[in-house]
């Protein structure tokens, strides 16, 4: 009886921090990635549940609790690479799974001493685990709680390579129908207990770290666009701009202003113009990638921070928002109605400051509505233009000089 209620303790264990993530993604309205490690959590307690109360001697009962874990694991490296901004190779988890999968049903058929089983399962879990270790370990980002987690995931990769072969040199086989009585049982339970603790325990952690980052990040969003506002865009623009300069990073910035928007709160009202300005918001921040930087710092008027970016690509991508918003339709419009926006473009120079790189793209995207609206106008070539316009201009100056003389 006693160890019928110890063996329970892991999977009631896993189901209450399951419950926890669950209530985090739900209230705290968090990524998916959280989901994730809730349900990752009911696929690991139904396999320890599956374990507890299967018959020890069933045939297809290390079949059943391989696929529940295998895809536990599975759904865990996933959510676990993407909250890093990693992508993990699910088919290779899979290519995996499949293996350890085929060579369990070989040991099953030949033997009914559960020790080869333990190995290739355990080896199975141990190898995904590596992966995950290797897809983590290359992520950019690097905060003491994600050296926690990737500590944690090594612990449990090197605990699945090792831990089945050293509790089987003191055991040296175990018949199908003791498989509960076993050492190795007794040891599994608790290994697996504290495993699951610590792990949760890190990945709480880190869940409570980006809760609090997203309340204290919602304060500096634009509640209508979700983008970054006007004084939260311009603190990262200050601090961006110095470490470009360090690190001999082109930025490039990118000013946005929705054309004639006036008359559509005029004509459809401001329902429309606000519904105008969050398709905008949307479409920039589907746009850019997650190293750029995106604002809404006025009624109609965007800007984008473009890391890492000369002024020809930080163009071309003004131009594909341009040429993708003109062809959006837009909740509260007439069908046939189609909005466009007009673009400044400025790359920043050894020693500007933010608003000056600002000023220079402001007067390009002038540059552009005075130029008819709906195009885009980069600063750098603005500025070659009209200085050759100078010097066509000065020429017949100095012609004139040279004959006087």
């Amino acid at each position: 009886m006693q160890t019928q209620i110890l063996g329970l303790l892991t999977p009631l264990m896993a189901l209450m921090f399951a419950v926890t993530f669950a209530v985090f993604w739900r209230v705290g309205r968090m990524k998916r990635h959280v989901l994730g490690f809730a349900i990752g959590y009911v696929l690991f307690a139904t396999g320890f549940l599956v374990t507890h109360f299967l018959p020890s001697d069933a045939i297809y009962l290390f079949h059943t609790t391989q696929a529940l874990y295998s895809l536990g694991m599975i759904v865990y490296l996933v959510s676990l690479s993407e909250r890093a901004g990693q992508r993990i190779n699910i088919g290779s988890l899979v290519a995996v799974y499949a293996i350890s999968a085929a060579a369990l049903g070989f040991a099953v058929s030949m033997t009914s001493d559960v020790g080869p089983r333990l190995i290739i399962v355990n080896s199975g879990y141990g190898a995904m685990c590596a992966m995950g270790l290797t897809v983590l370990l290359t992520a950019r980002r690097r905060t003491f709680v994600d050296n926690a987690i990737i500590a944690v995931l090594a612990i449990q990769a090197i605990d699945f390579l090792v831990r089945p072969n050293m509790t089987l040199m003191f055991e040296r086989t175990i018949p199908a129908e003791e498989y509960r009585e076993s050492i190795y049982y007794s040891l599994i339970g608790l290994v697996l207990g504290v495993k699951s603790v610590v792990g949760a325990m890190v990945l709480i952690g880190a869940t409570i770290v980006e809760w609090t980052t997203s309340v204290r990040e919602s304060g500096e969003r634009d509640p209508l666009t979700g983008l970054r506002n006007r004084g939260s865009f311009e603190q990262v623009m200050r601090s961006l701009l110095p470490r470009a300069q360090i690190e001999l990073r082109p930025v490039s910035l990118v000013v946005a202003d929705i054309d004639h928007f006036k008359q559509v709160n005029d004509i459809w009202g401001h329902q429309a113009g606000d519904a105008a300005i969050a398709g905008f918001g949307k479409l920039i921040k589907k746009t850019v990638r997650g190293c750029d930087t995106a604002g809404r710092i006025g009624g109609e008027e965007f800007c984008i921070a473009v890391w890492d970016c000369d002024n020809g690509p930080a163009e071309r991508l003004a131009e594909r928002i341009r040429i993708a918003f003109a062809r959006l339709e837009h909740d509260g419009l007439n069908d046939d109605i189609r909005l466009t926006a007009s673009f400044g473009i400025a790359t920043a120079r050894d020693g500007e400051t933010y608003e000056q790189l600002f000023a220079r793209a402001d007067e390009a995207l002038y540059a552009a509505k005075s130029g008819g609206r709906d195009r885009v106008a980069n600063a750098e070539i603005e500025r070659v233009v009209a200085a050759d316009f100078a010097a066509d201009a000065e020429q017949p100056q100095l012609q004139r000089a040279a004959a006087e003389g």
